[in-house]
């Protein structure tokens, strides 16, 4: 599961809509597109649309409604994560702390973004995951795990437990200083390494646990119990 390559300096980032409120795609259309280093490249107003739409358009990032009638967001993320290569995709949610948002983290989303969030925020956030960085803080993932009860703990910490023995010890103590929301610069002043050294650790991690980004380092060290 590996997404595409981010665009070539100098070129927009290209933007897929989908949302079933056409009010809200409008929204979203009208301020994305108001910014000239971003484009939206293509609307649907449901999941089903989406395999079609990324072949057609190749949109860097995705933003996906969660909730749509005939084929959901958390089903046309994990649909669109399974293949490579593949865009980021950001949530589009009323609710941060929803079984949904944190099933799709799990399936690869980058992050997640509120409907009521404001334009500039909304717009930075766009550049960040096109830039190939998750949006969303591990401290927010720790918020959603707290406050979502789900099923399949056990086997969830069986699995995390044995991603992270596959790990160097240095590897494990990058892994779990992502999970406690560390940035690259404070786990290389904490471990005394360098920020590259850090970037680098962190990209065996991506690549021995076949992960997507650093939201999920986070949560298979929380199903590990590590934080």
């Amino acid at each position: 599961m590996t997404g595409m390559s981010s665009p070539p300096p100098g070129q927009p980032i290209r933007v897929l809509i989908v949302d079933d409120d056409a009010l809200v795609r409008a929204g979203l259309s009208m301020i994305i597109g108001g910014a000239g280093d971003i484009t939206v490249v293509g609307e649907g107003a449901d999941g089903d649309e989406v395999p079609e739409l990324v072949a057609e358009h190749r949109p860097d990032v995705v933003l996906m409604d969660i909730r749509m009638p005939r084929v959901d967001g958390l089903t046309a993320t994990e649909r669109l994560r399974a293949a490579a290569p593949a865009p980021e995709v950001v949530i589009l949610t009323t609710f941060h702390a929803d079984a949904q948002v944190l099933r799709a983290l799990r399936a690869g989303a980058a992050g997640f973004l509120l409907k009521d969030t404001p334009p500039g925020e909304l717009v930075a956030a766009v550049r960040k995951v096109g830039a190939g960085e998750p949006i969303l803080s591990p401290a927010v993932t720790r918020q959603l795990i707290a406050h979502v009860a789900e099923g399949g703990a056990g086997s969830r910490r069986e699995r995390a437990l044995s991603l992270l023995a596959g790990l160097s010890e240095r590897e494990r103590e990058v892994a779990v200083a992502v999970g406690q929301g560390r940035s690259n610069a404070e786990i290389a002043a904490e471990l005394y390494m360098s920020v590259a050294t850090v970037k680098a650790h962190v990209s065996r991690i991506l690549a021995k646990c076949e992960l997507n980004n650093r939201v999920q380092i986070a949560l298979v060290v929380h199903d590990a119990g590590q934080v």
